[in-house]
């Protein structure tokens, strides 16, 4: 089995997020979503079809991930295939405060991987 992602976002790590966010918005026209926790800020085109997340650290895992893949109800089913095929789980499955179901994995890479289901 592997699991069917419905998107994919990169964590662009920042040291500061509101200059870093003018970069973003004020040069490349991105636009702010209603997300952002002060750690991390959820940017997108216009259009909707690109987007981009600046992180100053995760505040919820020990390490931060370099892309956030979305996979609808189906991160249960993809954390016991992530146990089931031996990967490194360097955040196990949690349930975060601020409304996402979440673990992340080190591919071969070494490369950490956010696999993210939002709680509605």
């Amino acid at each position: 089995m592997s699991i069917h992602p419905t998107g994919v976002t990169a964590n662009l790590r920042v040291p500061e997020g509101a200059a870093a966010r003018e970069f973003y918005t004020g040069f490349l026209g991105l636009t702010e979503t209603a997300f952002d926790l002060g750690w991390v800020i959820r940017l997108q085109s216009p259009d909707g079809r690109a987007e981009l997340q600046l992180v100053t650290r995760d505040a919820g895992s020990p390490v931060d991930s370099v892309i956030s893949v979305h996979v609808g109800d189906e991160v249960e089913a993809a954390y016991a295939e992530a146990q089931a095929r031996g990967l490194d789980i360097v955040h196990p499955l949690t349930q975060e405060e601020w409304g996402v179901r979440r673990f992340m994995v080190r591919a071969p890479d070494g490369n950490v991987v956010n696999i993210v289901s939002h709680v509605d």
